[in-house]
């Protein structure tokens, strides 16, 4: 029996948020010329291609590489990428991931149209395959125990032992399958193998599993089942299905292809003309970040950050509640390229990506982390005058807004110094500096405490200069930022660093548990004291805080009149810098 492949129900069902360049005008990596060789020689006619996420946890930036590459091949090629999901271990998944997962890729800028497949819902075609295949004499029920088949597997360059059921007969086997199918078996007393090469040097060719035992509810076909097939098993069936013609993953699958080929010419009859082939590229490996789905968990359930979406996790989720855009991450994605070749990433290219996007597209405020007042003395007192600032100077349709000036300011204790030293050229005393959008002061003298730190710094005032201009051409070295201390606003501050110390979190080779590479300064609370405008800004906003960095309104926390406030990156351009 055949089964005809899923049609292209839409024309062109891959979309972003921004029409993607055409592929001439794209750096051509090696995939996008195998599909323009295919397109060229009418090997293919359209392009099909997938993102088949487990739904077993959150994704992360490793996975919007893939979402990018997928979605935007079939953007470009006006083809079609379809979202499955591969929900082939009831033991692990949950429709909390499979929310998240599709909530994601939303927010990333794709969508898969009428294109959402599971894996669960072609089970029943899995379960005929797996009967063609014993029928062909491909396909045995083994007995053996998981440690068991591992002992049998030789090295590769030893041949594997045969399993004792290895050469049983056709109408045995299908009797075994079917006691496997009735839930006659417990868990690990038999799995269903391929009968492939016990020699040959590839490992996954060695008779790989093809169904074991899970007695387990799944969250899409409830108890339906208790034979679940294995990845390697379900994903070349289900590429076929859908008639994916350009099924591409990273680099640790590449082995696997034999057993792809493999399963797929032995089905063919089943799937014709359906035939998708498998393209492998480099995953993204990141400095200074852990990605292994099993680390971010115990992360998580260790309480070392505080869920998923920690601002300092490299999961979708978070890199959105610290402020990062999608269109900074779809940049990165395509400036990292794609190769066949691992390597290490520095982080620092991810945050210049933000901070570029950011720069065009963020309103520019004043606040104040580390306040020390400013008392204006020849200002008159109870007097209060509104200014006018530019919200970005790189957007000119971004407007201006009002902001409060006072006899009272808050500025940044690092802004002052009572004897300057080196190349100081802000505020000290005799020294005159401007107030960003407002006026030239100079300082007088200061207040301290019994212990002396200084409480408060007296200054005098040019009204000449209002708007930050002296009329006589005079000019000054340093500005500063500031904020009205009657009119400030409180707002909880988060600031972040990075959440590992070391390069390479994931090298183990020092001997050293990975928690221990772990940055007790990832996260600083303060706080803030912020111009009045902010106190309205909603959920998600980012701004730019001047002089000081990239900012968000937390999309959990922050509300209007009770701001809370996420570092997304500071401004200095270090990835830049250090090229």
């Amino acid at each position: 029996m055949s089964h005809t492949p899923v049609p292209a129900k839409t024309a062109h069902s891959a979309t972003a948020s921004a029409a993607p360049a055409s592929p001439a005008t794209r750096p051509q990596h090696f995939i996008r010329q195998i599909i323009h060789e295919d397109l060229a020689s009418g090997r293919s006619t359209s392009i099909a291609t997938r993102f088949p996420p487990e739904p077993n946890g959150y994704l992360h930036i490793g996975h919007a590489k893939s979402i990018c590459l997928n979605f935007g091949l079939a953007a470009e090629y006006k083809g079609r990428c379809h979202l499955r999901m591969d929900d082939t271990n009831p033991s692990k998944e949950d429709v909390e991931y499979v929310d998240s997962i599709q909530e994601d890729i939303r927010w990333l800028g794709f969508d898969w149209g009428e294109h959402y497949y599971q894996a669960s819902d072609y089970f029943g075609v899995m379960h005929e395959c797996a009967i063609d295949l014993i029928r062909q004499g491909v396909a045995y029920v083994c007995h053996l125990s998981a440690a068991e088949v591992a002992g049998h597997r030789g090295t590769p360059s030893i041949p594997a032992s045969p399993s004792p059921w290895r050469d049983r007969s056709v109408e045995e086997n299908l009797a075994e399958f079917a006691k496997m199918r009735a839930g006659e078996y417990e868990e690990g007393a038999a799995t269903l193998r391929a009968k492939i090469d016990l020699a040959s040097p590839n490992m996954h060719m060695r008779d790989p599993v093809l169904y074991r035992i899970r007695k387990a509810t799944h969250h899409n076909t409830g108890d339906t089942w208790c034979i679940y097939p294995m990845y390697d098993f379900a994903h070349p069936i289900e590429d076929a299905i859908e008639g994916i013609t350009h099924s591409i993953c990273t680099l640790e699958f590449e082995v696997h292809r034999p057993f792809y080929d493999w399963l797929i010419d032995n089905l063919a009859r089943r799937f014709a003309p359906s035939r998708p082939r498998q393209y492998e590229f480099a995953r993204l490996n990141l400095t200074y970040t852990m990605m292994s789905k099993r680390r971010l968990l115990e992360l998580v359930r260790e309480n070392l950050v505080s869920g998923w979406d920690d601002p300092r996790m490299p999961t979708i989720r978070g890199f959105r509640r610290r402020g990062y855009t999608p269109a900074a991450i779809r940049h990165f994605c395509e400036t990292v390229g794609v190769t066949k070749y691992n390597s290490l990433t520095d982080v620092a290219l991810l945050e210049h990506a933000v901070r570029d996007d950011l720069n065009r597209t963020s309103r520019r405020f004043m606040a104040v982390l580390n306040p020390v007042r400013l008392v204006i003395e020849n200002y008159p007192e109870g007097r209060t005058e509104q200014l006018v600032a530019v919200n970005n100077p790189e957007d000119p349709a971004a407007g201006t807004r009002e902001i409060p000036f006072s006899r009272e300011l808050l500025i940044e204790r690092d802004d002052f110094q009572e004897v300057p030293q080196g190349k100081f050229h802000r505020l000290y005393p005799g020294n005159e500096v401007r107030l960003r959008w407002a006026y030239f002061v100079t300082a007088t003298h200061v207040e301290k405490d019994a212990d002396g730190n200084i409480t408060t710094i007296h200054a005098t005032y040019d009204p000449a200069t209002r708007g930050g201009d002296a009329p006589d051409g005079r000019k000054v070295k340093g500005t500063i930022h500031w904020v009205s201390a009657p009119h400030a606003v409180p707002a909880k501050t988060r600031l972040y660093d990075r959440l590992f110390l070391k390069e390479n979190p994931n090298d183990d080779s020092d001997g050293k548990d990975w928690r221990e590479h772990l940055n007790p300064a990832s996260l600083k609370e303060i706080q803030a004291y912020v111009e009045p405008a902010l106190a309205s800004v909603a959920p998600e906003e980012r701004v730019q805080f001047e002089r000081l960095g990239y900012f968000v309104a937390d999309r959990c926390e922050s509300a209007p009149g009770s701001p809370v406030f996420n570092r997304t990156v500071p401004l200095k351009d270090t990835w830049a810098r250090q090229k």
